[in-house]
C-alpha cells in the first residue's frame, strides 16, 4: 500500500510539473504552436507574421541592453552581415570599425499615421587599462528607426578615429541612451593600437 501511494504521489507531482510548464510557457510558446499550425497548413507567410509579432510583443519586455559588440574589417551589409576583425588590434591611424546590436529599445508612435519609431543616441568613452577617461562624445551617434513593426533586427556601425594616439593598451565604451524610455545600456570594447 505505501508503495501505491508513493507512486501516485510520484504522478500527481509529474502531473502538477508538467501542467505549471504549461502554464509558464507564455505567448512565445502559444504563438510558435500557432505558427507550426499555419505552416502545416500551407500558410508560411501567415506562420512568419505570428511569430514577427510575437517576438516584437516579447521585445517590449526586455530591459534595454546590448545585444552584441564586435569590432569589424568594414562597414556591415546589414543586420548580421558584417566580417569580425580577426583580433583588436589596429595600426596607427587604422579606423576602429565597432558593429553593435542594441536589444529591448522602447518604441512610440510615430508621427506618420499607423508608424512606430525608436530612437537612440550613442556616447562614448576612451580609457586607458586605470579605467582614466582619456578622450569622449556625447550623441556621437544619432538612430533613429520608423517602421510599422518594432523591429528586432537593429545595429549601428560606430567608426572612431584614434590618429595620433600612443601605441598601448586602451577600452572603448560606448553609452547607448534609448530616448523614448531614458534607459541607458553601456559596453566595452578593450583594444590595442600596435607599435609602428
Amino acid at each position: 500500500m505505501p508503495k501505491h501511494l508513493l507512486l501516485l504521489a510520484t504522478v500527481a507531482a509529474a502531473i502538477v510539473a508538467t501542467t505549471d510548464r504549461a502554464v509558464l510557457a507564455g505567448p512565445l510558446s502559444d504563438a510558435a504552436t500557432k505558427a507550426e499550425q499555419q505552416a502545416t497548413s500551407g500558410d508560411a507567410a501567415g506562420a512568419r507574421e505570428t511569430l514577427r509579432q510575437a517576438v516584437s510583443d516579447f521585445s517590449q519586455t526586455l530591459p534595454f541592453a546590448i545585444g552584441k559588440a564586435v569590432f569589424v574589417t568594414a562597414e556591415p551589409a546589414g543586420y548580421a552581415m558584417y566580417e569580425p576583425k580577426a583580433d583588436p588590434t589596429f595600426k596607427a591611424g587604422e579606423a576602429i570599425v565597432s558593429y553593435v546590436e542594441p536589444v529591448g529599445l522602447t518604441w512610440k508612435e510615430a508621427s506618420a499615421k499607423g508608424k512606430i519609431q525608436t530612437r537612440f543616441t550613442v556616447d562614448f568613452d576612451i580609457l586607458n587599462p586605470k579605467g582614466e577617461i582619456l578622450a569622449s562624445q556625447k550623441a556621437f551617434g544619432d538612430f533613429t528607426f520608423t517602421g510599422y513593426l518594432r523591429n528586432q533586427e537593429i545595429y549601428s556601425t560606430l567608426t572612431i578615429d584614434v590618429t595620433g594616439a600612443p601605441a598601448g593598451d586602451y577600452v572603448l565604451r560606448f553609452h547607448f541612451n534609448d530616448i523614448n524610455s531614458g534607459k541607458s545600456a553601456t559596453v566595452d570594447q578593450p583594444f590595442k593600437i600596435a607599435a609602428q
